[in-house]
């Protein structure tokens, strides 16, 4: 897919104008989310979404394009094992979990 450019009809001005301060709050959760596993009482290595989160942002941070589908592709299971709920789990994790004995 190529870089996508003049497909949106809002100036960068409008979109800032009508989007900045949601952003901004959800920005400021996500701090607040990281501020909070910092000060949490240690339990060994980080959890395998913290890992993602961290990696997600930094994909968000670095310009790039296409950053909402390297996001997505990031937490997406992409293997062709039965999904984790065909596997006795209530629900998603919301990241691909490592297999056993492999570290991001």
């Amino acid at each position: 897919m190529g870089e996508l450019t003049g497909t949106c009809p809002l100036s960068r001005e409008q979109i800032v104008g009508q989007y900045f301060l949601e952003h901004r709050a959800r920005l400021l959760d996500i701090a607040a989310f990281l501020d909070r596993l910092d000060r949490a009482a240690s339990g060994g290595a980080p959890d395998f979404r913290e890992q993602a989160l961290l990696q997600a942002l930094r994909l968000v941070a670095d310009g790039g394009p296409q950053r909402t589908a390297r996001v997505l592709n990031l937490f997406s299971d992409m293997s062709e094992q039965l999904p984790q709920s065909a596997q006795g789990m209530k629900g998603a994790l919301g990241a691909v979990k490592p297999a056993a004995g492999v570290t991001a």
